[in-house]
């Protein structure tokens, strides 16, 4: 029986771990049933925002059980990384909905998203120097990029978790609501996303992670020039523009 759990509403996938009596903690047939959604939501136009969250706690980690006695091939082969990338290269914009614990490889499920939002009471941290170990999942990657190499440091080496105010002040998490207003905010933030048009969100998007990677300002800068120019072929563009001065809300059809 799957732990995914998956809806659609108003444009928005919606997937949630069920795991609850091991507080939502990865293992290998999760991680599985997760990639064949993600694969299929690549593929699916009618989609236009991914949120991603769990009843009670987001996810508390991987499953320590199924890792203990792994050798480095088999270690290797537990990585959740070809799931996690998908996640980070689809063209819709992704939100984590961070209840509870978010944890290990919980919280690099998270930091495949491109916004996050915490309940007050979430706990957040890389617990895995105290197992002997250390984020295998992009953890050591992806989150200096996103709150500097000294933050990343501490958070990393030294395994603490950290409470949602601290991951917001960190810009580890974008904003931090009441518990039971979670799911609220984060269904407002992609319905709100789902009305833009899906053709700049991929855009803008890939060009925000390009460039990141770009070795000067100035490449940069004519790398978005030459991705923003691109925009003026499409319908959206037209229709966006159009509305705009015929002070009406935009229809935008993703082309």
């Amino acid at each position: 029986m799957s732990k995914i759990i998956y809806q659609e509403k108003n444009g928005v996938a919606i997937i949630s771990v069920d795991r609850p009596e091991a507080l939502n903690a990865l293992n290998r047939e999760i991680i599985d049933d997760l990639e064949k959604r993600i694969d299929d939501i690549a593929e699916n136009e009618n989609i236009r925002v991914l949120v991603i969250g769990g009843a009670e706690n987001f996810a508390a980690g991987a499953d320590i059980k199924g890792m203990v006695e792994c050798d480095p091939e088999e270690a290797k082969a537990f990585t959740f990384n070809s799931c996690y990338n998908k996640i980070m290269n689809l063209s819709i914009p992704s939100i984590a909905a961070i209840d509870g614990y978010a944890l290990g490889g919980g919280m690099e499920l998270a930091l495949c998203c491109d916004l996050r939002i915490a309940a007050e009471t979430a706990k957040v941290g890389f617990p895995e120097i105290n197992l002997g170990i250390m984020p295998g999942a992009g953890g050591t990657i992806r989150t200096p990029r996103l709150i500097g190499y000294a933050k990343a440091c501490e958070l990393i080496l030294m395994g603490n978790q950290v409470s949602a105010a601290e991951a917001e002040m960190i810009g580890l998490v974008n904003l931090v609501v009441p518990k039971e207003q979670l799911m609220e905010t984060a269904m407002k933030w992609a319905e709100k996303l789902a009305k833009k048009a899906p053709v700049a969100l991929a855009a803008a998007k890939k060009m925000i992670r390009t460039g990141l990677t770009m070795p000067t300002i100035e490449e940069g800068v004519a790398y978005e020039a030459d991705a923003w120019a691109k925009l003026f072929s499409t319908e959206d563009q037209k229709e966006g523009m159009r509305a705009f001065l015929e002070k009406r809300k935009p229809e935008f059809l993703g082309k």
